[in-house]
């Protein structure tokens, strides 16, 4: 079934009204007729089950059949604080990390990283960011559409980080794999995880004794060296199977 998002404004007397780039979608692309049902999301956690009801060229108007809590979200808010990598891999990165449930993606900049964006960049790729954000989040059925913050430098990162219940850096230097473990399932059993990700040179050792002073737990990603676009994923997927699997008990 076909999922949208809508500004929560657009629910009106039990029906919603879509308007914008999805309407072209809806008519010419997915040609769908009166009466079809769809998914629609206004990114508050609830999911209304709807049919078309009136195709316009300027809107589509759909009739609320049903709604209910949206199931696909997990239970515990995960922020991925992502070094800035080099050409599209951001890309990659934020499409993928939304796909496996993260609530918010953060860009950080460290110092081995070798993008520099000025203001007028910064905003098009925030925007750019955002947009794969939202085509993930629809894509995958969320029941929201998770935020694509500005870019941060590493030491306002481990601020925001404070407030989490448990705070991950994976880095190769650590090569305690049984304390790694514990400490995921830890964090599988909070409410909030950040996770940091450094840039493509990796972090350098003053930051991560920076970030673990500040309360986070070095973990290992297995005797491999990952990629920076190919290391959040899979601490991500690690921690959604055991939240899931926890939640399905």
């Amino acid at each position: 079934m076909h999922h949208f998002f809508v500004p929560e404004e657009n629910l009106l007397d039990g029906r919603i009204i879509i308007r914008g780039d999805d309407v072209n979608h809806i008519r010419n692309v997915l040609r769908m007729t009166l009466g079809e049902k769809l998914a629609i999301s206004c990114g508050k956690g609830v999911e209304y089950m709807c049919a078309v009801e009136e195709l316009r060229e300027d809107a589509v108007t759909a009739r609320i059949l049903e709604e209910h809590a949206t199931e696909s979200e997990l239970p515990v808010s995960i922020t991925l604080f992502q070094s800035l990598p080099k050409s599209d891999k951001m890309e990659f990165v934020i499409q993928k990390a939304i796909e496996l449930g993260v609530s918010r993606v953060v860009p950080i900049r460290t110092k081995r990283c070798v993008v520099k964006l000025d203001e007028r960049k910064e905003e098009k790729k925030l925007a750019r960011w955002q947009a794969i954000a939202e085509a993930a989040a629809k894509q995958s059925g969320r029941g929201i559409i998770p935020e694509i913050q500005r870019i941060a430098d590493f030491e306002q990162a481990l601020q925001m980080a404070a407030q989490y219940d448990t705070v991950l850096i994976p880095y190769e230097l650590c090569g305690d794999m049984p304390e790694s473990v514990t400490a995921v399932q830890r964090a599988a059993e909070g409410r909030s995880v950040g996770i940091f990700i450094g840039p493509e040179g990796g972090f350098e050792r003053g930051e991560v004794e920076q970030a673990v002073n500040g309360g986070a737990v070095p973990i290992s990603l297995g005797k491999r060296i990952l990629r920076t676009e190919t290391a959040g994923l899979a601490i991500l997927s690690v921690l959604m199977f055991l939240i899931e699997g926890k939640n399905k008990n």
